[in-house]
């Protein structure tokens, strides 16, 4: 975990949703391998040939921008996959229900975190994927915000997604903290729009966190 900065007062907590409010490798994985596995159909390639062509695209992209990760969802739209469509699959195709379970310690942290400030989602799926996550993870009606990729039709990062997720809370963007496991994804806008940021390594970092916030 690294705490990048953290505002005097805290007003809303902005979460990524996957690798950050769960950690499971193989949904994770998953996610990606349905997608690719979907757009070599479409393309009439192999599995292995189209994720050899999104990889070469993510090297490309990392060498012109210094380094930076670009998401699937963006990587997708750049390969001609419109972000409608992008959300049709994801809705589709993404099953949280076989891969996740309610998490009682997580509830927990959050539960104790939302005494403290409002809690939002911003998340790269949909609306729907992201409350069926929320929902098997037992964590739904603690969350008073959610941003998807359909709120916008646009993938983080992107400031209309944490500055909708600021509005809906009801908090200042820089009484804000984003909150997520990839620093160009979730974490490197936030800073730039004035909101604190901490990244993590998953689930795990998140009574860390709720441990500082209580310090605050």
């Amino acid at each position: 975990m690294k705490v990048y900065h953290l505002p005097n007062r805290v007003s809303g907590l902005i979460f990524d949703m996957d690798g950050t409010l769960y950690t499971h490798h193989e949904y994770a994985e998953h996610q990606n391998v349905v997608l690719i596995r979907r757009l070599a159909a479409l393309r009439g390639l192999s599995y292995e040939a189209m994720k050899g062509q999104i990889d070469e695209y993510h090297r490309a992209w990392a060498q012109a921008h210094g380094g930076e990760n670009l998401s699937l969802g963006n990587t997708m739209a750049a390969l001609g996959i419109p972000i409608d469509e992008s959300i049709r699959w994801r809705s589709e195709l993404i099953n949280p229900e076989a891969f996740l379970a309610p998490d009682t310690g997580l509830r927990s942290t959050l539960s104790a975190m939302k005494d403290l400030a409002g809690l939002a989602v911003v998340t790269n799926n949909p609306i729907d994927i992201a409350r069926r996550t929320l929902s098997t993870l037992g964590v739904l009606d603690l969350f008073s915000a959610i941003v998807g990729l359909d709120t916008f039709r646009v993938s983080k990062p992107h400031d209309k997604s944490f500055l909708k997720a600021a509005e809906d809370l009801q908090a200042r963007p820089e009484n804000c903290i984003a909150i997520g496991d990839r620093y160009d994804i979730d974490i490197a806008l936030p800073l730039k729009l004035g909101m604190g940021g901490i990244l993590v390594s998953g689930v795990e970092d998140l009574p860390q966190i709720l441990t500082i916030l209580q310090k605050l």
